[in-house]
């Protein structure tokens, strides 16, 4: 006797028989349950005895499962362990490897080199307090520059242009020392190297003085972070 289609349920004859997942279907019949595309036996997949084509074959999910109460919770637990112990990691990382990188003298320079991209503000904070610093006699006239300006300062605080070292309340000598290598970014600054010993020193605010380098014998303004008083 001749078996139904499980498809149709009409009666199968072995000419337009397929015999496939423990069925029988007409030829025609034996097609994708998504796209409806004809099947063979080499290009069929399938799943809970339904024949698919490899594009609509179903993929293993366990969605139904992971959106459960239980499952959810679950799984924001283990994500909520996953940022602790990442966390852990990097502060203990942190401690073995960044902090003591930061602390080399090529991070020091690298931070002092980041701090000097505000130039701009201690320029303008210059240009704006040594007016009210030193009386503002002539400072303001815009044909004057920095360095002009910087020298009619320093002979207004009493310091003469070619003194070779500033010196504080009882007679004291005050050298600075260069901290690190400095280039000049403007015609009015001068430049240095780590060591370098600067003399005829003046302040000029919290950010910048004035100053001679004594290797080279050049003078101008230069970055106070970048140099330290030896004595």
């Amino acid at each position: 006797m001749n078996p139904p289609c499980a498809r149709c349920g009409k009666i199968v004859y072995p000419t337009e028989k397929v015999s496939c997942l423990d069925k029988n279907w007409h030829k025609g019949c034996f097609h994708c349950e998504v796209c409806k595309m004809t099947l063979n036996m080499k290009n069929y997949k399938g799943y809970e005895k339904k024949p698919y084509c490899n594009a609509h074959y179903p993929k293993t999910s366990f969605t139904i499962v992971a959106d459960t109460p239980e499952n959810l919770r679950l799984r924001q637990q283990s994500e909520l362990q996953s940022q602790v112990k990442y966390k852990k990691d990097f502060e203990e990382s942190k401690g073995r490897g960044f902090s003591i990188v930061s602390d080399t003298p090529e991070m020091q320079r690298l931070r002092k080199t980041q701090e000097q991209i505000s130039n701009a503000k201690y320029h303008e904070d210059f240009e704006r307090t040594r007016g009210r610093s030193f009386g503002g006699q002539g400072l303001d006239d815009p044909s004057m520059d920095r360095y002009q300006r910087a020298n009619q300062m320093t002979s207004e605080a009493g310091y003469g242009k070619n003194m070779d070292m500033d010196r504080r309340p009882g007679g004291i000598i005050r050298v600075y020392r260069a901290l690190y290598d400095y280039a000049a970014q403007d015609h009015d600054e001068v430049s240095f190297r780590d060591g370098d010993v600067i003399v005829n020193a003046q302040a000029i605010d919290e950010g910048w003085m004035y100053g001679t380098v004594q290797r080279t014998g050049k003078s101008g303004m230069l970055p106070a972070n970048y140099v330290e008083c030896c004595n």
